[in-house]
């Protein structure tokens, strides 16, 4: 048996689901094992459950093709197979958080994309860059499940990805107005432009919920941990739009701050390239070697030449430049169905190895 940790993913039929598939192909810690999804796929072998559903630019990775599809309702026979389990069901908030927390007290780790459990009080919602030290309310889950190494932890919405890193760089030059405006590609609503040809040539200047999540859960990862549960903070003051635009895979945002403490343009970058974290200080396998690079080109950041940096993990960030009404604006770029979906809930799993949270079962 091999010695990497054996995985499964649920909800493995969907978008986001083929994008752990084609990220775990070849990892060096964990092994793509068991696959799960709704009733109606359950029997079939992985490729025929998919059929012409699979929407990765990389062909199936032959290890899952033959892989039969378990039902992801029967938590028990599921959880008998992996040591932990990456989360990406398509189902109600309340059935997602009730079938996360029920494979957690069958003492199986989930390492969740979902939206479900990100402002559940005792569950860590981590950048592993950004706020790995809310790992450690886990503790606190565990005595509320009843559970010795069952756990949800999430990572927060593909939408802030191209921002809250940069705003976490500067704190010290305390950031405490944002105005952010999202331009979100096709693939963030689990669709290609054959299955969306509306979006061709055309923008949609709402996404359910989006704004919210893209307001509040900066403050979440900003967060302390206090008395057992997290507390977000309650700076930068953040508002935003967000707006679909006909673009496959990438999130570009043009953002707008002010600051308590004027820094120079040149701190800032300097703070941002320098900015790194746990993932590069133990050269995790899925962390970028340069977590967020500026462009001093007029015209990048983009997301045709730009949105594959270091793997899809990385964020580019370009046009920084005082402003008339903020003290500076800048345009920032990042995948979001990698860093900011599957490739973040990835990084999150490998900082809880390294950090001893998921073993062998």
């Amino acid at each position: 048996m091999s010695e990497k940790l054996r995985v499964g993913i649920l909800g493995a039929t969907g978008m986001v689901g083929q994008r752990f598939i084609s990220l775990l192909e070849n990892h060096p810690w964990f092994e793509v094992v068991t696959v799960a999804a709704s009733a109606r796929s359950a029997g079939k072998t992985y490729e025929e459950a998919v059929g012409g559903r699979w929407k990765m630019d990389t062909p199936m990775p032959e290890a899952v093709k033959n892989l039969v599809v378990m039902n992801v309702s029967e938590v028990e026979k599921v959880a008998s197979t992996v040591d932990f389990v990456f989360s990406a069901v398509d189902m109600s908030k309340e059935e997602i958080k009730a079938i996360e927390e029920e494979y957690a007290k069958t003492e199986t780790p989930v390492v969740s994309n979902n939206s479900a459990h990100r402002w559940t009080p005792d569950v860590p919602m981590v950048v592993p860059e950004i706020n790995p030290q809310h790992f450690e309310v886990i503790k606190y889950q565990k005595e509320r499940l009843g559970t010795k190494r069952g756990f949800v932890a999430v990572k927060p919405n593909c939408s802030i990805q191209s921002y809250a890193p940069v705003l976490t760089a500067w704190k010290e030059f305390e950031p405490y107005e944002v105005v952010a405006t999202t331009y979100q590609a096709i693939s963030g609503a689990g669709k290609t432009f054959k299955d969306w040809p509306e979006m061709v040539e055309n923008i949609i200047p709402y996404i359910g919920g989006e704004e919210e999540k893209s307001e509040m859960e900066p403050l979440r990862l900003w967060g302390e941990i206090k008395d057992g549960v997290i507390v977000p903070a309650t700076e930068p003051v953040i508002t935003c739009q967000c707006v679909r635009v006909p673009v496959l895979n990438g999130h570009t945002a043009a953002v707008f701050v002010k600051f308590r403490k004027k820094p120079t343009k040149e701190q800032l970058i300097e703070k941002m390239v320098n900015f790194k974290g746990i993932p590069q200080e133990l050269d995790l396998p899925s962390a970028p070697k340069q977590f967020i690079r500026y462009m001093e080109e007029d015209d990048r950041p983009q997301v045709k030449a730009d949105v594959d940096y270091e793997n899809g993990m990385g964020i580019s960030v370009g046009r920084l430049r005082e402003d008339k009404v903020y003290d500076y604006k800048f345009i920032g770029l990042s995948h979001n169905t990698v860093r900011g979906a599957a490739g973040g809930a990835v990084l999150c799993a490998e900082t809880l190895k390294a950090q001893g949270y998921i073993t062998k079962k």
